[in-house]
């Protein structure tokens, strides 16, 4: 098999808070290809975000650290290179689409002069030239009327004109992967399924790689390839995404996927996880799921759960749950 385009080995990430220091990120890893998506998904504070902010080098600090593990991107360990490399990589190699445009984008400059800085710093253009891939660029990801619109404000556009606009300074320069953190946070259904359909169409039309952080199973279903759960940051189940989600391996995304509505069914009341994410600083012994799990026994407390394969299923299918077993028998039967 060829080697992966990015590979992210052990990653830990510790924050320094009054209360104590937290591992935000714990010991995580996943491979990515050429041209996959991966959706990482998972609750709020399970550690999905930090994860993308740590693959940007944008972790912030001196409160934030990356404590441990790689980050390799063509076999090139990003976490050892001196910040100025990283920097040239950010957006030519790595790029990144934030899940609130409006904070992100900068509200005293035209939409137009900040998608054109990038090809001014990065590629020498002028000003009227940079205009123009600007305007380019805004009529790909579908904003009507862009020659016009190039010149107005962030807060003159909708929420979803807004995320259209971070699509476009995120794919300017072509990069080989493309992280998109939470890209339908608040948006309606409707522009919810059209930002994904743009960045589905996006990856085909430039072969990028992408990762897709989630906190919504159903949002990410008909675009990624493999899935990865994580939950007090940790990854709880990974696999391909028709497999985790037809014969699920954990209690947390079981309960995550009974959490989806139903848009073909009777409407029935949603079934919600019971309980909340665990406090980072007092985190249970064993396995972190334990307080919220109905298949809790009492070797979920006394010993963590390892990522493992689960039996008589791909090898890429891994769950990290004493029971799984059970998991996935009741999922089949039930």
């Amino acid at each position: 098999m060829a080697d992966p385009l990015l590979s992210v080995q052990d990653l830990t990430v510790r924050f320094r808070t009054r209360a104590g220091t937290i591992t935000a990120v714990d010991k995580v890893s996943f491979d990515l290809a050429e041209g996959e998506t991966l959706a990482i998904l998972g609750e709020t504070g399970s550690g999905k975000s930090v994860t993308a902010q740590a693959l940007m080098g944008l972790v912030p600090r001196p409160a934030g650290q990356i404590a441990g593990g790689r980050i390799l991107y063509k076999g090139r360990d990003l976490l050892a290179l001196p910040r100025s490399e990283t920097r040239k990589l950010n957006g030519t190699d790595l790029a990144m689409v934030f899940q609130d445009p409006l904070s992100s984008l900068n509200p005293v400059f035209r939409v137009g002069t900040q998608i054109g800085e990038l090809f001014r710093r990065r590629q020498g253009l002028s000003r009227a030239e940079a205009r123009r891939k600007a305007i380019e660029l805004m009529d790909r990801v579908g904003i009507p009327a862009a020659d016009r619109r190039v010149d107005d404000y962030p807060h003159q556009f909708s929420g979803g004109m807004r995320q259209r606009v971070m699509i476009a300074m995120a794919i300017a320069l072509k990069p080989r992967v493309l992280i998109a953190d939470e890209p339908t946070t608040a948006l309606d259904v409707t522009v919810q399924a059209q930002v994904m359909a743009l960045l589905a169409e996006l990856k085909a039309e430039h072969g990028m790689a992408m990762i897709l952080i989630s906190h919504d199973l159903g949002v990410v279903a008909g675009v990624a390839d493999r899935v990865q759960l994580m939950y007090a940051g940790r990854v709880m189940e990974t696999g391909d995404l028709r497999e985790v989600y037809e014969r699920t391996g954990h209690p947390y995304t079981q309960g995550l996927m009974a959490s989806i509505p139903e848009l073909n069914g009777p409407r029935e009341r949603l079934t919600p996880i019971k309980g909340s994410p665990p406090d980072l600083t007092r985190l249970p012994s064993g396995c972190p799921f334990r307080p919220r799990c109905r298949y809790a026994t009492d070797v979920c407390a006394a010993e963590r759960p390892e990522l493992l394969p689960l039996p008589d299923r791909p090898a890429s299918h891994r769950a990290a749950c004493h029971h799984s077993k059970e998991v996935v028998t009741d999922v089949v039967t039930g």
